[in-house]
């Protein structure tokens, strides 16, 4: 089995190709510019490898809905030059394959659930903290989709109250990408995160927000496991930070041993490390070309 992954992402994207047992054979990534200029290196790298079928986690929103005209479609983003793009039909028209389609975080947690951190589970969540804010989410062992699919980055949250940062998101100012993504990090700090030490102030109230959305996801989902990933979550120090506000916002009043005894396995790093959204690509192609054979 041969299968095509693109981790379509909002500053990179990272194509590979895989087995049908989670393995990255190889893999190339290059920045994320106009489809005009991204698309080509993609199809180039493709070209001549001979692949069974594609998986793609993209960037969002995305259109996830086989009945509508612009399903395939990168819709309301604003990154310049890929809003309402047609980024599945695209390929579709170079490579003759089954492609499996989802948003990038959906890919992650799937990807955590076939081979990562989350493998025997039924009930998952990945959120992303980087460039943007974005949640996966894995229930009842399936993907969610519904409406459109989850955007858990843009959920509304209380401010800290030491901070008066009046958010960088376009649509909602202030929800909790707009607080706490890496932009906004470097948008209120005037420094990269990665440029901020291990006790600056940066990191209790980044922890604040970020612990107070996945509090209101626990309550409202009951995941059985929370995975967070992401550039701003190459940060050591934010998981002990996160643990411990969401133990403080739940005070006591979901009684689970995961959450009272073992938090440290509760809220975790990717068991996939920084493949999991390519990992994640890869399981979606895998699924797609199963469900060709069953069908046939």
């Amino acid at each position: 089995m041969r299968i095509g992954a693109i981790e379509a992402g909002g500053t990179k994207f990272i194509c590979g190709i895989g087995d049908g047992h989670g393995n990255i054979e190889e893999q190339i990534s290059f920045p994320t510019q106009h489809p005009e200029l991204t698309l080509p290196k993609v199809i180039e790298y493709f070209q001549d490898r001979q692949v069974q079928a594609m998986g793609i986690g993209s960037f969002g929103p995305v259109d996830l809905r086989p009945e509508s005209r612009t399903y395939g479609y990168v819709t309301t983003t604003p990154k310049p030059g890929w809003a309402n793009f047609d980024l599945l039909g695209t390929l579709k028209q170079v490579f003759d394959v089954p492609f499996g389609w989802d948003t990038d975080v959906n890919a992650a947690v799937y990807g955590e659930v076939r081979w990562g951190a989350a493998q025997g589970l039924t009930n998952c969540l990945y959120m992303t903290v980087g460039t943007g804010v974005g949640v996966g989410i894995y229930s009842e062992g399936r993907l969610v989709h519904g409406l459109v699919h989850p955007e858990g980055g843009h959920v509304r949250i209380r401010r800290h109250p030491e901070d008066d940062f009046p958010g960088i998101c376009p649509y909602h100012g202030g929800c909790l990408e707009g607080m706490a993504a890496g932009p906004a990090l470097e948008a209120r700090w005037g420094k990269k995160g990665y440029e901020l030490p291990a006790d600056h102030k940066a990191w209790e109230i980044e922890a604040f927000y970020i612990a107070q959305s996945l509090t209101d996801m626990i309550l409202l989902l009951s995941p059985q496991k929370i995975i967070l990933g992401g550039g701003v979550m190459q940060q050591p120090q934010l998981y002990p930070l996160i643990r411990k506000a969401v133990l403080r916002n739940l005070n006591g009043y979901v009684s689970s041993p995961a959450i009272l005894d073992h938090m440290d396995e509760y809220i975790a790093a990717p068991g996939l490390g920084q493949q999991a959204g390519l990992r994640g690509a890869l399981a979606l192609g895998v699924e797609a070309l199963n469900y060709q054979v069953s069908t046939i």
